[in-house]
């Protein structure tokens, strides 16, 4: 099972996907395949996203039971606390990062000042909820 929401798509996006997969609502797909058809249809949203944003959630045999990836300018970023991939919040006036996320223990890759760790006191700081 996987899952792909995307925001602010070109409507030819949203044509596309939906040749794959099932639109439940508005920008959100759900679909059952393989992983190299779930990449074939991942490279396709990567390619036509533009000034976007998009994330794919599937199934995988680990602790969590899923993985995911991110793709554009978005607040929420995937972060790894022990081993348990997490999201993180950038605060409201931050730039939010701008690439796809599917290297989790790792960021801020592009951000060399962010490349410390954070602990979960600041992972709650910017959650805050």
């Amino acid at each position: 099972m996987m899952v792909i929401v995307i925001e602010n798509a070109p409507p030819a996006l949203y044509g596309r996907l939906s040749l794959w997969l099932l639109e439940i609502r508005r920008g959100v797909f759900i679909g059952d395949y393989s992983v190299k058809v779930r990449t074939m249809i991942w490279e396709t949203v990567t390619t036509g996203i533009n000034a976007g944003n998009a994330i794919m959630a599937w199934h995988e045999p680990n602790e969590a039971g899923y993985d995911f990836i991110t793709l554009g300018r978005q607040r929420r970023i995937p972060c790894n606390l022990d081993g348990a991939k997490l999201i993180s919040f950038y605060p409201e006036n931050d730039n939010y990062r701008n690439e796809v996320s599917d290297d989790a223990p790792s960021p801020y890759r592009n951000y060399p000042n962010r490349k410390k760790k954070r602990s979960a006191s600041k992972l709650m700081q910017y959650g805050g909820e």
